[in-house]
C-alpha cells in the first residue's frame, strides 16, 4: 500500500489579524474535555475566505477550532451556534460530519462565539492534485461519481426521522434565497463591482417552486471533503456546513457546480479554479446534473436558473469578502482582486441567461 501521509491536508503559520487568545481557549475547554492534556500547538488553515479554521493540536488531543472572522459581517452569516448545533444533530445519521466537542458563547474567552471538532485526518482536494497524488480517467471518475453520491445520501437523509426538523424553514426556500442574495449583494456593493440588477431581477421572475426539501450542505465542493488517506477514493469526511439548512436539493446542486470549472471553460473561469475537476475522467457540469438527478429521480423544468442562482450567490460571497477588504477589516491580499471575480461572474450569469 502507497504511502500517501505527505498528502494529508496541513495547516500554516498563524496569520497575525488572526490571533486570538489561546491561554483562554486552552483552559475554557480544559474544563470541557476530559483527558486534555498539554498546551496546544496552534496552526490555521489559510485557505477560507469566511469562518476561520485552527488546527489545535495538543499532546492528547487533535482538535478542530471554528470562528467567525473580524470585522463586519451579514446578520445571519457566521453563525457559530447554529453551525454547531447543525452538525451535532445531523452526525447520527450522516456519518461523514465532524464530531463536535464543545461550543462557546461565552464572548468573554476569545470576544466571539467558537467552537471545537474532532480533526478528521485525510487529504483534501485544493486548485490541484496535491504532489506524489495522480488519478487516472477511471478513478478520477470514480472518485466524482463518490463525491455527487455523498451529496445524494445527504439529500436523501429523513429529516424528520433524524429530528431535524427545526433546523431551517423549508418551503419558499427558493424565494428568500434569491431575495436575501440579492439583498446582501446591494449592502456589499462597492464602486468597482457591476450593479447585477438585470440577474437579480431575471431570478426574481424565474423562482420556481421547491422539487422537495432535503437537508442541504450550501457549499458541496472538494474542497469540502476529506478523503482517505489510504484509500483517496474514499470520502470520510464532509466540512464547513455555515450555510446548511432544509431546502431545494437543486438549490443546492447549483451552488456546488458554481465552483465545478471544466477543461473547456474559459481561460478567466479556469483561472480562478479552486478543485481539480478539469483533470480528465471528471464529469462536467451537465453530466453531473444527469447523473445526480437520474438517482433522484428530479426533472427540473429549467436547470438555467439553478445554475445563474449558483454563480450569482458565488458573486454575492465573494463580493462580501470583497467588502471587509475594500473597507480595511482585513489585509489579507489574497482577497485584494476578488471584486474581478465577482464582474467575471455577473457577465457569466448574463450570457447564460441570454443564451438559454
Amino acid at each position: 500500500m502507497p504511502d500517501n501521509s505527505q498528502m494529508i491536508d496541513q495547516p500554516r503559520s498563524l496569520r497575525e489579524e488572526d490571533r486570538f487568545d489561546i491561554d483562554a481557549v486552552d483552559a475554557w475547554l480544559k474544563e470541557r474535555i476530559a483527558g486534555l492534556a498539554g498546551r496546544p500547538e496552534v496552526q490555521q488553515y489559510s485557505r477560507g475566505a469566511s469562518n476561520l479554521t485552527y488546527r489545535l493540536r495538543y499532546p492528547s488531543h487533535d482538535l478542530i477550532l471554528r470562528r467567525p472572522p473580524p470585522g463586519t459581517k451579514a446578520k445571519s452569516a457566521h453563525n457559530m451556534v447554529r453551525e454547531h448545533d447543525m452538525q451535532k444533530a445531523l452526525k447520527p445519521v450522516y456519518p461523514y460530519v465532524p464530531e463536535m466537542l464543545a461550543l462557546c458563547t461565552d464572548e468573554s474567552v476569545i470576544g466571539c462565539d467558537f467552537y471545537v471538532m474532532q480533526r478528521i485526518e485525510g487529504i483534501i482536494l485544493r486548485k490541484n492534485l496535491p504532489p506524489g497524488m495522480s488519478l487516472g480517467r477511471e478513478r478520477a471518475a470514480a472518485l466524482c461519481r463518490n463525491a455527487v453520491d455523498r451529496l445524494i445520501e445527504l439529500h436523501s437523509v429523513d429529516i424528520e426521522g433524524a429530528g431535524l426538523e427545526g433546523i431551517g424553514k423549508g418551503v419558499g426556500y427558493n424565494r428568500r434565497q434569491i431575495e436575501g442574495w440579492s439583498e446582501r449583494y446591494r449592502r456589499a456593493k462597492t464602486w468597482n463591482v457591476l450593479s447585477g440588477r438585470y440577474i437579480m431581477d431575471w431570478l426574481a421572475d424565474h423562482v420556481p417552486d421547491e422539487v422537495a426539501i432535503r437537508v442541504i450542505h450550501g457549499d458541496f465542493r472538494f474542497d469540502n471533503l476529506v478523503l482517505d488517506a489510504d484509500d483517496p477514493m474514499k470520502i470520510i469526511g464532509v466540512l464547513d456546513w455555515e450555510l446548511a439548512t432544509l431546502g431545494d436539493p437543486l438549490m443546492d446542486l447549483g451552488n456546488s457546480l458554481a465552483y465545478w470549472v471544466q477543461a473547456d471553460d474559459d481561460r478567466y473561469f479556469r483561472g480562478f479554479r479552486r478543485q481539480p475537476t478539469h483533470i480528465p475522467g471528471m464529469m462536467k457540469r451537465g453530466e453531473v446534473v444527469d447523473y445526480y438527478c437520474d438517482r433522484m429521480r428530479l426533472k427540473p423544468d429549467n436547470w438555467v436558473f439553478y445554475e445563474v442562482y449558483g454563480l450569482f450567490r458565488l458573486a454575492v460571497i465573494a463580493q462580501q469578502i470583497y467588502y471587509r477588504y475594500h473597507h480595511r477589516q482585513t489585509r489579507n491580499r489574497q482577497f485584494k482582486h476578488f471584486w474581478i471575480a465577482v464582474n467575471y461572474l455577473l457577465w457569466r450569469c448574463r450570457r447564460i441567461i441570454r443564451s438559454a
